[in-house]
């Protein structure tokens, strides 16, 4: 028995002929909307991040994803007052899975705009309530309470796509992809990331406090559903930059220590304190915070972005920027494969790296080991490679 799904189109509009079709009985359902190629290539990607994220740290657990790679992933962690309304979630009631959502999607609210957001548990209504106040696309979990499904079916005019996934769903251990009408064939990546990966310390620093190791896992499985090369930040039961798809591993952990910076920026008192003109949606503010922050108006733009605001504080000069990032700390970092240059973590120190995970195996290890040691990290060989394409 060959079970499909029609999809509204391919990975563009213009490829109308899409199919989703499994021998057997497929593992998702939708319960309203129209799915496309991409909305189920995040989905199915962003479920397996979500949920393995949920066996490992038995925590509730959700991920954001935007084209096949993940904006942010968090486990439960309670939030503080100041991320609290860096996620803009000040006065709603928030069950864990919504936290583990709000941390997600606050990870990168920029990349987050439009998102597939997955969980990891059935969805209560709290959940439906966040997501009802941001712009969404496709969500996808194993289970709807019946208020929240009926909340969720109201968004995007009721063409929000709505997605139930069986979590006991396993599937072949062989996968298979056709590019340029040829059939590729491989194991799956079932490596199941744990503490084991973290036991090869290679540093004269050698003690992982727990919530460190907690961080450095969920980084590893974030990594493992990334678009590769990927390094990624974690902090605090969350990502907090992650850097895709690029080809040099430099530039990927570039990517990635400026959207851990920018993650502590938007907590600055002065972000706190800007109060925003009534009518704006959020993503209109999420934007005028970002520009405040990274000053790249021209002057024309300048004068339409100060309309966001009621009250705007002076941009931060560039010494109290570093004073304040200089407060991010204990931050987890790893890489999806090893190190090839000591850059990496010149340029991960600056944005609070503590803590490292790569594969190790390089033909520069000392140098890269000598870089650690001299900023006090300590670090570990995973010994696994984590690419995912």
């Amino acid at each position: 028995m060959v079970e499909s799904i029609h999809l509204r189109h391919g990975m563009n509009p213009h490829q109308l002929n899409a199919t989703l079709f499994a021998v057997g009985k497929l593992p998702i359902r939708i319960l309203n909307g129209q799915a496309s190629y991409i909305n189920l290539l995040d989905a199915l990607n962003a479920f397996q991040l979500a949920s393995e994220l949920r066996r490992c740290i038995g925590q509730p657990a959700a991920a954001s994803f935007k084209h096949v790679s993940p904006a942010g992933a968090a486990v439960y962690s309670p939030l503080g007052d100041a991320l609290l309304q860096a996620y803009f979630v000040q006065g709603l009631e928030l069950s864990p899975l919504a936290v583990a959502y709000a941390r997600a999607r606050g990870a990168d609210r920029m990349s987050s705009f439009g998102d597939c957001a997955a969980f990891s548990d059935r969805v209560d209504i709290s959940v439906a309530n966040l997501l009802k106040k941001e712009v969404s696309d496709v969500i996808v979990a194993p289970g709807y309470d019946a208020d929240a499904l009926s909340l969720l079916k109201e968004k995007k005019s009721g063409g929000y796509l709505i997605i139930e996934i069986d979590p006991d769903y396993i599937p072949d251990p062989i996968e298979r992809r056709t590019v340029f009408g040829i059939t590729f064939e491989q194991e799956r990546n079932k490596a199941a990331i744990s503490e084991e990966h973290l036991q090869h310390i290679v540093t004269v620093q050698d003690r992982i406090p727990a919530a460190s190791k907690r961080d450095l896992l969920i980084a590893m499985i974030t990594l493992k559903y990334t678009q590769s090369n990927s390094v990624c930040f974690a902090l605090d039961g969350q990502t907090i930059g992650i850097g895709a798809g690029q080809q040099s591993r430099i530039h990927c952990t570039r990517l990635a220590a400026d959207k851990a910076d920018n993650w502590r920026l938007r907590q600055h008192p002065a972000v706190q304190q800007m109060r925003f003109r009534t009518g704006l949606t959020r993503a209109e503010i999420n934007n005028a915070i970002d520009g405040w922050i990274n000053d790249h108006f021209t002057s024309n733009e300048e004068q339409q972005w100060r309309r966001h605001f009621h009250i705007v504080p002076d941009r931060l000069a560039e010494a109290e920027k570093q004073q304040w990032l200089a407060g991010l700390k204990g931050v987890s970092y790893a890489s999806d494969a090893f190190l090839p240059f000591r850059d990496n973590i010149d340029r991960a120190a600056q944005s609070g790296v503590k803590y490292a995970v790569q594969t190790g195996s390089s033909t520069r290890d000392a140098e890269v080991i000598e870089a650690a040691n001299e900023y006090g990290m300590v670090m570990a060989y995973s010994g696994i490679r984590l690419f995912h394409h």
